[in-house]
């Protein structure tokens, strides 16, 4: 369960180091470095610098050798790990979907309760937008440019990433916890929402707003929309429980 955003970022370091394990492991057909750990490290600071690049002068402007500068990797250490831009993007977009289907899907795994499920589930997705902004405003501005395969995967991730929240309000509504909704039109307005956090950051860090604030916002209007208003005790103590957390 999530504490605060501090405790989140110190669990996710190692996730993303996890995720980077995986990508290496998936492509030793393409990777001609046979060493785990170096290995690793470096497909970590491919993505890192290519995510930085690419926000800040476009991945279509940014070249191979931009990418090395930054990196700090040789031409030739870095073509023992991608030979062009299109595996560059299968591993960026690859890291970015592994890392947020099992970040969401960690932190629900054992909550029964809708209410704090569908909470947890939106503090778990706005808190990683917020500490991998790069890939998410990345994977955003070039879904139309990707190429069709990972056209594709982008589209798909985001209609699972919905559907864990359709899922988890389809549930509370079964259970008689939330009243009834059309709990797949309101899982893609949930999604909306929280892409409002790292498409707009300039807007809220104008009116002070913290990550913090803004899923506790998120959370509290649905659930403010989704209690029954004649549960109104319930709506109460699950308030009262959410502000503990």
């Amino acid at each position: 369960m999530i504490q605060d955003f501090e405790t989140f970022k110190a669990e996710l370091s190692l996730s993303k180091e996890e995720i980077c394990r995986e990508l290496y492991q998936e492509n030793t057909d393409k990777i001609r470095i046979k060493k785990e750990t170096t290995a690793t490290r470096n497909l970590a600071r491919i993505i890192d610098s290519t995510l930085r690049l690419a926000n800040s002068k476009g991945f279509h402007a940014m070249t191979l050798r931009d990418l090395c500068s930054d990196s700090g990797l040789s031409m030739g250490g870095l073509y023992a790990y991608i030979r062009n831009k299109d595996d560059l993007i299968h591993l960026i977009q690859s890291h970015g979907f592994k890392l947020t289907r099992r970040t969401v899907l960690q932190y629900i795994a054992d909550i029964r309760d809708p209410v704090e499920k569908l909470s947890q589930a939106i503090r778990a997705h706005v808190f990683l937008s917020e500490l991998i902004r790069p890939w998410f405003y990345f994977s955003y501005m070039e879904a139309k440019s990707l190429p069709p395969v990972e056209k594709q995967n982008a589209v798909a991730t985001e209609r699972e990433i919905e559907t864990i929240f359709c899922n988890i309000i389809s549930e509370g509504i079964e259970q008689g916890v939330f009243r009834q909704i059309n709990a797949r039109l309101l899982s893609s307005l949930i999604k909306a929402m929280m892409q409002d956090w790292y498409l707009k950051r300039r807007k809220y860090r104008e009116q002070g707003v913290s990550v913090e604030d803004f899923a506790n916002q998120i959370r509290d209007l649905l659930q403010a929309y989704l209690l029954p208003v004649a549960s109104g005790k319930l709506a109460v103590s699950h308030k009262a429980t959410s502000s503990a957390t």
